[in-house]
């Protein structure tokens, strides 16, 4: 591991992360959560962005933070930042560049080679566009890496499918949930009940949690056909996640509510701060996205927290979901299968709700805990490190 190594080297090793801005996201948590074990483990941790609402969750867990416009997509910023990634990493005398979006990551790939630093991917998404040439080459930079990490399968398999990688540099280290906040016996009766407060559930009703930013991939319509099909006045469902400047898009979602008679029974509310607490309030967790998601959080999080999950069958998702054991997977986009699928998570009774709560809690521990992807991603970081200073 990167301990062993750092102990057996002279200088205090340093891994610069470089991620467009620490809002909030997968990718975003991947990131401080790497950034927190890098601390951890005796190294120098430095995150590049162009800020953000985390920032601060950053600089708790003593890792440094460098504002750049590694955000921007514009040719001249990106060549610009080539050279004020180079001053970063000769300053600072960092070890290794791990980069997780494109923009940023052309910048990085040139820097680290003018300063021969080893640079590693994270991808995280299955981008489009890769029948045009050029766009292609835009992507491809996220496959240059020294090593390649795919955060499922479904994205490794991407990677393979469109780009000549080696193979033994591509790695899939699967996203993970923090169970040591993830777990419904952490969870007091006075953070759900001013939760519930806030959001102003109804008493006795089961809730249906839909977590995720207000964006046309994320399925609310498919979410909202579906509810108006089951028919039921006995349920409420919050859709839960910030609308980031999509207003007209929130407002079209506001409508069909209402067109379809459910505003009684559906409301959406911004981001929320206790995610555990919002799953432990749910008697169910819909994750109905209509594009595939690389990995997708909100399903290991739902099932760490012994609740059914009920997804699109597709992208990540298809990874973290055991079908009828653990949630339910549905066709993507079909309102009549996610109807029928929350008509059968409604109707278990304690029992059978039991059962599922602890094989989901099972499966994620076995899996997808956020301890197994930093352990693995430090394992990366220590074999570049290993060649890199000739196999200490």
């Amino acid at each position: 591991m990167i301990v062993s190594i750092m102990t057996s080297h002279q200088k205090q090793l340093t891994i610069m992360q470089i991620i467009p801005e620490l809002g909030i996201g997968g990718a975003e948590q991947g990131c401080i959560d790497i950034a927190a074990e890098i601390v951890k483990s005796g190294a120098k941790s430095i995150v590049v962005s162009n800020g953000g609402s985390r920032v601060p969750d950053l600089l708790r867990i003593k890792s440094e933070h460098i504002n750049m416009p590694v955000h921007s997509k514009n040719p001249l910023t990106i060549r610009r930042n080539i050279k004020r990634l180079k001053k970063v990493i000769e300053k600072h005398d960092v070890d290794i560049v791990h980069v997780r979006s494109r923009a940023p990551a052309w910048s990085a790939y040139f820097a680290c080679k003018k300063t021969r630093t080893p640079f590693v991917t994270t991808v995280h998404a299955a981008y489009k566009g890769n029948e045009n040439k050029v766009k292609r080459w835009y992507n491809s930079v996220m496959t240059r890496g020294t090593r390649v990490i795919a955060i499922s399968s479904f994205i490794a398999d991407y990677v393979r499918e469109f780009f000549d990688v080696d193979p033994r540099n591509l790695v899939t280290i699967p996203r993970g949930v923090d169970i040591s906040k993830f777990q419904p016996e952490l969870v007091s009766a006075e953070r759900a009940m001013n939760l519930a407060k806030q959001w102003r559930i109804p008493d006795g009703v089961p809730l249906i949690l839909m977590p995720g930013r207000v964006s046309r991939i994320k399925g609310h319509h498919v979410l909202i056909e579906a509810l108006e099909k089951l028919g039921r006045r006995d349920i409420f469902c919050i859709m839960v996640g910030p609308n980031q400047g999509r207003n007209d898009f929130q407002d079209e979602l506001e409508k069909a509510i209402e067109d379809k008679n459910l505003s009684g029974i559906i409301r959406i509310v911004d981001n929320c701060t206790d995610m555990p607490a919002a799953y432990y309030l749910s008697s169910i967790v819909v994750a109905p996205s209509i594009v595939p998601e690389g990995f997708g959080r909100t399903p290991i999080e739902a099932q760490a927290m012994g609740r059914p999950v009920i997804a699109s069958d597709y992208g990540g998702f298809k990874e973290t979901i055991i079908n009828k054991q653990t949630g339910w997977l549905f066709p993507v986009g079909d309102s009549d299968m996610l109807a029928e699928c929350l008509r059968q998570a409604l109707s278990m009774n304690d029992d059978q709700r039991a059962e599922l709560a602890a094989r989901s809690i099972d499966h994620v521990r076995a899996s997808f805990t956020k301890d197994k992807m930093c352990n693995d991603t430090m394992e990366v970081y220590a074999d570049i490190l290993r060649s890199k200073f000739g196999g200490l």
